[in-house]
């Protein structure tokens, strides 16, 4: 068997086994389901490390439906990164107005 052949015949075997390999695993992490606790909760537009949540986007009252991943998504200084699912966008909201984890 030339050299040739034996390349051929690796890369024959190599090739399917290689385009089988799963890819990245890049999927976003899906926000689980909670409510406001809050009487009240700022829903920022982001959180910029220096000064704090920036960009008041509106108040959350009590039962608003958002999500949030613990242990997936951001929480910075008590400021967790929030999905709001009425507009559905993101945003943050402190921590401690999260709960009722799968209640809805």
């Amino acid at each position: 068997m030339s050299r040739f052949t034996r390349i051929a015949a690796v890369a024959a075997v190599a090739a399917p086994l290689f385009l089988a390999a799963p890819a990245a695993h890049a999927d976003p992490v899906v926000p689980d389901h909670a409510i406001i606790v809050c009487q009240s909760a700022s829903f920022y537009a982001n959180y910029d490390s220096t000064s704090g949540p920036v960009g008041l986007k509106r108040v959350l009252g009590y039962g608003d439906k958002v999500g949030h991943t613990r242990g997936a998504h951001p929480v910075y200084n008590g400021w967790a990164a929030t999905f709001d699912f009425g507009p559905n966008d993101w945003g943050y909201v402190r921590e401690e107005c999260l709960g009722g984890y799968g209640s809805w």
